[in-house]
């Protein structure tokens, strides 16, 4: 099989998304601390660059949790693999994202980080795919809202390749 990838959305418009989504969230957080979540590995390219668009001083924490393994398609069965390293009681924490796709993963860990009691809990991702919604997730902050698709590219991955793309694309695969 030889994997193919068509792009989805081009590094310009990325990077458009993402600034605005940058105002957004520092009109909103105006005078407060903000402390970013990183879900690993895929939210860390998105991340950086949010953070980067960003004006005031964001803490950043980071999550390895996992419901893919080396699939295209969630388990449903959440793994942690790494925890936050210190407690986010009365912080204000937006979780990172690269993509919400059936909502599982992101529920799971949005409802274990409500009950460490923080200020406020929002969740950003980069990517948003309603139509494999299976458990419902409020999604504040999205850039993008894209098909049925399985994507790779700007930190989404296929068995770990891909992650390095300054872009959106759309993987497919061929007989060769």
């Amino acid at each position: 099989m030889v994997e193919k990838i068509d792009v989805l959305i081009s590094k310009e418009k990325i990077q458009a998304a993402i600034d605005q989504m940058a105002r957004e969230i520092e009109k909103e957080y105006e005078g407060k601390e903000l402390h970013f979540i990183c879900v690993l590995k895929g939210g860390v390219t998105f991340m950086v660059d949010l953070a980067r668009a960003i004006k005031t001083n964001v803490y950043f924490h980071f999550m390895d949790v996992s419901s893919y393994g080396y699939g295209t398609e969630s388990t449903g069965n959440l793994k942690i693999l790494m925890d936050l390293d210190e407690p986010i009681a009365n912080k204000h924490v937006i979780i990172v994202e690269d993509i919400v796709d059936s909502g599982r993963t992101l529920s799971m860990l949005r409802e274990m980080l409500l009950r460490r009691n923080p200020a406020s809990l929002k969740i950003c991702t980069l990517l948003d795919k309603p139509d494999r919604r299976v458990s419902p997730v409020p999604i504040e902050y999205s850039c993008f809202e894209i098909p049925d698709e399985f994507v790779v590219g700007y930190g989404l991955d296929y068995a770990q390749k891909y992650r390095n793309l300054d872009y959106i694309g759309v993987i497919s695969f061929e007989e060769e």
